[in-house]
């Protein structure tokens, strides 16, 4: 018989843990070999386990799903991880699967298609919803923000002015300007409040 294939659930919350693990554990073809509640802990199992798929939240303390999966790909390659959110940002999509994560789900997939999932990705296939990959190839179609631009981004969702920006950042005012008309343009927003509603909405910024 062919060895089950090991996984490790990495979620913050105690109950969507106990009932993924539930779900797997009922497979005769995998197991849960481990359980993470923030991203350190997700990326210590992953180097004790060395499971054939992490099953990883995206918004967890101590480390994003992001960063998990740039550290676990570092120290492991052909690591096969899968991500299993509530969030649906392009941006989100976009970073995890440009990072190397193997597959992309929501929590709210039924119950065959995240078994199908981990089943996908555990033979290093890659494996996502057809709404997920239609918002990875939307992101990729529109102009990224440069690091400059999310910064300013970020204090404009704090509400501060030009003037505070600039200061903050340590650039003049105007230069703060062309950076928040840069922004509204690439976000296509006509608005500060709307560029900000759009930013959290692809998940490019996180209030």
């Amino acid at each position: 018989m062919k060895n089950k294939i090991r996984v490790v659930l990495a979620d913050d919350h105690p109950v969507v843990r106990d009932g993924l693990a539930a779900i797997v554990n009922q497979q005769a073809d995998m197991e849960v070999v481990g359980e993470a509640g923030d991203g350190e802990e997700a990326i210590a199992l992953y180097e004790r386990h060395r499971p054939d798929v992490m099953v990883l939240d995206l918004r967890m303390p101590k480390r994003d799903g992001v960063a998990v999966v740039q550290r676990v790909l570092e120290l492991h390659p052909k690591a096969c991880i899968l991500i299993m959110t509530t969030y649906d940002g392009d941006e989100d999509i976009f970073q995890c699967l440009s990072q190397g994560a193997k597959g992309y789900l929501l929590k709210d997939a039924p119950r065959p298609e995240i078994l199908a999932a981990i089943r996908a990705v555990s033979e290093d296939r890659p494996y996502t919803s057809s709404q997920v990959a239609a918002k990875a190839l939307q992101r990729m179609g529109k102009p990224s923000l440069t690091q400059r631009e999310l910064a300013v981004l970020q204090l404009v969702a704090e509400g501060r002015s030009n003037k505070d920006i600039a200061r903050r950042l340590s650039i003049t005012e105007g230069t703060a300007k062309t950076h928040v008309k840069a922004i509204l343009t690439k976000l296509d927003a006509i608005s500060r409040t709307e560029a900000v509603a759009v930013a959290h909405k692809r998940g490019l910024i996180h209030l």
